[in-house]
């Protein structure tokens, strides 16, 4: 078992472990992610690191910035979206998320917060900066509608050409910000974002899906049950190869339901 899970089991080639507490879980994806940047760090001298910001997350990043021992000053932070137009200090901000619960913790060498300007050319001079830094870990969460960053389904694209682009939000996508508590109304959650593709993200030597909560059970048992479709984005993880689930008991719910990992 992996740091005190419950259970263990392999969809395809995705390794998946589910904890008894979203804290449970956030401490062993903290621990791995550790792992990954310091093999990165005696490698290659520094690691790059791609994050999510969302709530998902929070136990995750919370455990990681109080692990000891971890030489942050030798740590690029990328993310993953942002929001076309927002405000840099609305609340809702991803990069300001990040700042708020990492990265005015840690220190790191350098954080690439995405542009919010929506335009190609600043979409085109990310993307750069991701292959100029290859990334070593990408630590991601599913939406509830199943997608990865904001490559929302029917949007999604497994082959898409680009690395970064701008898309259009899925309603549902939206529904989600507002009752996660960031916006007061979906009339004033913005309906394009800038977002890393799919590509762009299994990019990562190593990939860390940290998906916890009851809301995003349906989407686990899409993902893991499910064919390996762009209408369940998250299904590519199955046959990524160098990719972890974690969960806790009430994102497994809909596994244990269906007889698959309990």
């Amino acid at each position: 078992m992996t740091g005190g899970a419950l259970v263990e089991r392999t969809y395809g080639s995705l390794p998946v472990a589910v904890y008894s507490s979203i804290q449970e879980l956030g401490k062993a994806a903290a621990l791995e992610a550790a792992a990954v940047i310091a093999e990165a760090q005696r490698l290659r001298g520094r690691a790059n690191i791609v994050l999510a910001a969302a709530n998902s997350q929070l136990s995750f990043l919370a455990a990681l910035g109080e692990l000891e021992g971890l030489d942050w000053a030798t740590v690029n932070i990328f993310h993953m979206d942002e929001y076309v137009g927002l405000d840099p200090d609305h609340p809702a901000s991803f990069p300001r998320f990040l700042r708020r619960h990492l990265i005015d913790r840690v220190g790191p060498r350098a954080f690439f917060p995405i542009p919010n300007t929506g335009s190609a050319r600043d979409c085109e001079a990310y993307a750069a900066l991701l292959r100029e830094y290859p990334a070593d870990l990408c630590a991601l969460g599913f939406g509830e509608n199943g997608h990865l960053a904001f490559n929302d389904p029917p949007w999604a694209k497994f082959d898409d050409p680009l690395w970064v682009k701008v898309v259009r939000l899925d309603e549902r996508s939206r529904r989600q910000q507002v009752g996660e508590g960031h916006f007061a109304s979906l009339d004033v959650v913005p309906t394009h974002a800038t977002t890393l593709t799919i590509p762009a993200l299994l990019a990562a030597r190593r990939i860390l899906a940290i998906v916890p909560e009851a809301r995003k059970a349906e989407a686990v048992e899409r993902a893991l049950l499910g064919a390996v479709t762009e209408d369940c984005p998250a299904s590519i993880l199955r046959g990524a190869g160098h990719a972890r689930l974690y969960l806790d008991s009430d994102s497994a719910k809909g596994l244990k339901k269906a007889g698959s990992a309990w």
